[in-house]
């Protein structure tokens, strides 16, 4: 089972744009807002542009976003 790394929020944010089709929508103060629409809902979630994520900070984002940890831990 894929095991999440500490990556920095700009490339959470290009891994979620390019591999799950998230937008950014806006940017407020060092926190990114990104939205994907699907057939059901609108999907969003905020990553932090910082320099590293905790694991922690991660799963919480992957959580809002909808997106499995082991999804996401194949791009990374």
């Amino acid at each position: 089972m894929p095991t999440l790394k500490k990556i920095s929020g700009k490339d959470c944010v290009k891994i979620l744009c390019n591999k799950f089709d998230f937008i950014a929508v806006r940017q407020s103060g060092s926190h990114i807002i990104l939205k994907k629409e699907t057939s059901a809902a609108t999907v969003g979630t905020v990553v932090p542009n910082h320099k590293e994520l905790k694991v922690g900070t991660l799963k919480g984002i992957l959580k809002l976003a909808k997106v499995s940890e082991e999804e996401f831990a194949e791009f990374q």
